[in-house]
């Protein structure tokens, strides 16, 4: 189970990291139309919907990394305080009554949306250019995938925790600031007490 978990784990971080270089793409998309709207006075007919459209592919393709990461927002004020065990029982319970209906119910409509919008090569409706936009419908189709696989590892993990009374971890690959700044100030502390006990 555990060999399962990371291999899902894995597929979902690929996904997510290889989406998350779109955030260049934007940001070097963004600086051209203000440079050519701002300096030029001749803005693009097509860069709104562009960045647009790459956000959507980044956010939406990021959501099973996010997941397989543990940092998708949760209200745990009464959770937190749980045993792990009762955690994975509650956990269990929401990924098979709200996320799976969740995630089939994205899969199957995104799919209608999509085959619908690839039927007429749909356009965007918000600038001149007539951006296609028929390929974006397709992503709904493939994050909606991920974060079903994702769910399988997510509820292997809530049978570990049930039996276990324990928390698979999952890696680290990023650290938030603040956290990465408490770590060193904790490791300095703790490299200044132990000079400061030697002559």
């Amino acid at each position: 189970m555990i060999q399962t978990i990371r291999l899902i784990d894995s597929l979902s971080a690929a996904f997510g990291k290889a989406f998350a270089w779109l955030i260049i793409l934007m940001t070097l998309g963004t600086s051209y139309e203000v440079l050519v709207r701002y300096v030029f006075n001749n803005p693009t007919p097509w860069a709104y919907d562009v960045s647009f459209i790459m956000y959507g592919t980044m956010f939406m393709m990021a959501g099973a990394y996010t997941l397989s990461r543990g940092q998708h927002v949760r209200g745990d004020f009464l959770y937190r305080s749980w045993q792990p065990r009762t955690q994975g029982m509650v956990d269990l319970v929401l990924y098979l009554t709200f996320f799976y209906p969740g995630v089939l119910a994205l899969v199957f409509t995104g799919w209608k949306y999509s085959s619908r919008s690839w039927g007429y090569g749909e356009v965007s409706v918000n600038s001149p250019a007539g951006v296609p936009i028929y390929q974006f419908k397709s992503v709904l189709v493939a994050a909606g995938l991920l974060l079903a696989i994702q769910g399988v590892a997510e509820i292997m993990r809530c049978i570990i925790a049930i039996r276990q009374n324990r928390w698979m971890k999952p890696e680290d690959d990023v650290v938030e600031t603040e956290d990465l700044l408490m770590r060193q100030a904790t490791q300095a502390e703790a490299g200044s007490g132990q000079s400061g006990g030697h002559p």
